[in-house]
């Protein structure tokens, strides 16, 4: 049984005043007293986050992974296990540690070739889909197995003139291009279509495995099952005399978010800070997010000791790879009180990429018009991590403040927020290779979403400097939260001042250019 601790939500939480001293650049190594001491100084803290600290962590998650079909997606053993590592963790600190559950509408889908082969195939459905279970002929559309695989499969009605869809159990077989998923699945189903598969275009790595996390517009889907596939898996069920079993099914699924407390010395003021626990089923997450989780386990066990004047709070989120749903889950189940009580949110997701960039969630709007209401306080959350990489002599850059992780939910609700990224899909310039090094014209995260995202795949720099980043923040605001939300706080001990932020570097053309921080989870078109 997992341990569900009452966490005692008697919040409390955090102020920052308007000088902020810091830990000098360069900390030396930490000592051994770092698991005995009370880390009551930016020095002491920053001392003893290690980076050694934070990869023993991932390659907890790692191992996870290994042990568990490769992956720690929400609802599969991996996962599970990633929720009991961290309890553990947090429980051996000396933290309190709940496990909250939650639930959300979910599928089950089967895709089963019977004929000319049988196999089962990886599947996901696509969100607006139809339920059903159909097992009958599977009839390809106008689709390109070769060269460029360049294809107008399904995008317009005359690709369906021809077929004999007039059983009542037709399979339709479509191929990833041109148009978006919606018309390929209309057009399929006009022509008289009792199921659906789209399977990927096949022309780069990238596009090699089952689809995920799909929706599109424009909505809605026909009501018939609608589900993905590998380009393999496509090219198979092309096979002249194909039969295949397609169902989805709607079911409740239930998960977790893990949610450590470290009490405060007051009251009705809480400073909370998160990660997405969860990969997605391609691969183990050793960087999506493995290294935010990882980085906020490391905190935790070295501010274990301290006694902050604000209730620090940190949550493991479940279910962000289908839509930030742990999150979002968490926040409906606050009431308003307790939502008053929180300060201010620090979401990391994606810190340690292997091609890096510093991003910063950009509140004060100076790359990226954001596309959300940015709540009052933000802005000083933003020149707070500004002012850390600052004093470590890192250039930093913008990140879209998009609502596009998990601090959607809180931001939603006025709650100030921000956070770090360091790239994901977005291709690194020659300005940015320049500025953070790394390699231009490849991906910030070359393994974005895929199963090479395991160990190795991380920059240790990266992910050491952004780790301090974390405790820095975290400490900062756990002593007081006073520009943010007004709440005084209590003085962090020494006299050191850190600068104010240099300003980013600008390397996005906006608005909203280029880059943005947490995931994809909406693919518009097929193409």
């Amino acid at each position: 049984m997992r341990s569900r601790r009452a966490l005692g939500i008697a919040a409390a939480g955090a102020v920052i005043g308007s000088t902020l001293v810091a830990a000098p650049s360069g900390a030396a190594p930490a000592q051994k007293g770092c698991d005995t001491r009370t880390n009551n100084t930016y020095d002491k803290l920053l001392e003893c986050v290690r980076l050694e600290g934070v990869m023993d962590h991932l390659e907890a998650f790692q191992a996870i992974a290994d042990a568990n079909g490769g992956n720690r997606a929400d609802q599969t053993p991996g996962y599970e296990a990633s929720v009991d590592y961290v309890v553990e963790t947090l429980e051996a600190a000396g933290w309190s540690a709940e496990v909250e559950e939650f639930t959300y509408p979910g599928t089950d889908v089967t895709l089963q070739q019977l004929t000319p082969v049988s196999a089962d195939y990886a599947s996901e459905d696509f969100a607006g889909t139809g339920a059903g279970d159909v097992t009958g002929t599977v009839v390809p559309v106008d689709i390109n197995l070769t060269g460029d695989r360049v294809n107008t499969s399904g995008c317009e009605a005359a690709d369906f003139a021809g077929l004999d869809l007039s059983g009542p159990h037709d399979i339709v077989l479509m191929q990833r291009g041109t148009c978006g998923f919606t018309d390929k699945a209309n057009n399929a189903a006009a022509a008289g279509a009792e199921a659906v598969v789209i399977f990927n275009q096949g022309n780069t790595p990238e596009r090699e495995g089952p689809l995920t996390n799909v929706t599109a517009e424009p909505f809605p889907y026909p009501d018939v099952p609608v589900v993905s596939a590998s380009f393999a898996a496509g090219a198979a069920l092309a096979e002249p005399g194909s039969t295949a079993r397609v169902a989805v099914a709607f079911v409740e699924r239930t998960s977790f978010n893990v949610i450590g407390e470290l009490a405060g010395k007051t009251d009705g003021n809480v400073v909370m800070a998160g990660a997405h626990l969860d990969s997605v089923p391609a691969g183990p997450g050793y960087n999506d997010n493995g290294s935010g989780s990882a980085a906020l386990l490391e905190v935790a066990e070295q501010m274990a000791k301290s006694r902050p004047h604000n209730t620090v709070r940190f949550a493991w989120w479940g279910a962000e790879e289908l839509g930030l749903i742990g999150s979002t889950e968490w926040v409906a189940q606050r009431t308003q009180e307790q939502l008053d009580e929180i300060a201010l949110y620090l979401n990391f997701d994606m810190i340690g990429s292997p091609n890096y960039y510093f991003g910063v969630y950009d509140a004060d709007e100076s790359s990226f018009a954001a596309p959300v209401v940015v709540p009052e306080g933000s802005e000083h959350i933003e020149e707070t991590l500004e002012s850390f990489y600052t004093l470590r002599g890192e250039p930093y850059d913008d990140s879209a403040f998009s609502g596009r992780s998990d601090y959607q939910a809180f931001i939603n609700n006025g709650i100030a927020s921000g956070g770090l990224f360091t790239g994901a899909e977005v291709v690194k310039t020659e300005e940015q290779e320049a500025i953070w090094g790394g390699t231009a014209g490849e991906q910030f995260d070359p393994c974005y979403h895929l199963a090479c995202d395991s160990s190795g795949n991380i920059s240790e720099h990266a992910l050491e400097v952004n780790s301090d980043a974390v405790a820095f923040a975290v400490f900062t605001y756990a002593a007081s939260t006073e520009a943010v939300n007004g709440v005084r706080g209590a003085k962090i001990p020494g006299n050191l001042r850190i600068p104010e932020p240099a300003g980013p570097e600008h390397t996005f053309a906006g608005p909203l250019g280029g880059d943005d921080h947490g995931h994809d989870h909406e693919h518009h078109e097929s193409r």
